[in-house]
């Protein structure tokens, strides 16, 4: 901040220190303690969501994972449709947004805003703006990873 002062006219300077002053004070903490127990309900309903797929639909716990994220993601896109997610999201911040949920709702919320210019150009064009960097992240994230695992293994390393 005192670098940013430096650059600052006098007049400046005294307009940032009295928004500084003025500027309400966030509870921090409440908020962590919102999002701690918002993001871990969520996660609680993926451990159901997980139970019964192993107990009603006979998979396993190394196949589960693909259909509870799945579902996650579809609960998550349907509530973002009827305005509820976004009412989770005011009280518990980053603890629905850090969630695999957090995914299908930037997806939807960006299909939702742009639906007014059509399908294609609209929905379809919007739609990945804001999660298509995540999808080329986790790609390029797994290929990276499997590379460096092939290349251990195969040299003698696992």
């Amino acid at each position: 901040m005192a670098s940013k002062n430096k650059e600052l006219t006098p007049v400046q300077q005294q307009y940032q220190r009295l928004q500084d002053k003025n500027e309400p004070k966030r509870p921090l903490l409440t908020n962590c303690i919102k999002a701690f127990f918002v993001g871990g309900f969520i996660c609680f309903v993926g451990q159901l969501i997980s139970l019964m797929y192993v107990n009603y639909f006979n998979f396993t716990e190394q196949n589960v994972g693909n259909p509870t994220v799945a579902t996650l993601i579809f609960i998550s896109m349907l509530l973002t449709g009827f305005g509820v997610y976004d009412r989770m999201a005011q009280f518990g911040g980053a603890g629905t947004a850090v969630p695999v949920t957090g995914f299908g709702n930037s997806v939807i919320a960006a299909a939702i805003e742009h639906r007014t210019e059509g399908f294609v150009l609209g929905v379809g064009g919007n739609m990945f703006k804001l999660a298509g960097p995540i999808i080329l992240f986790g790609v390029f994230s797994a290929f990276v990873i499997a590379i460096i695992k092939t290349i251990v293994i195969q040299y003698g390393g696992l």
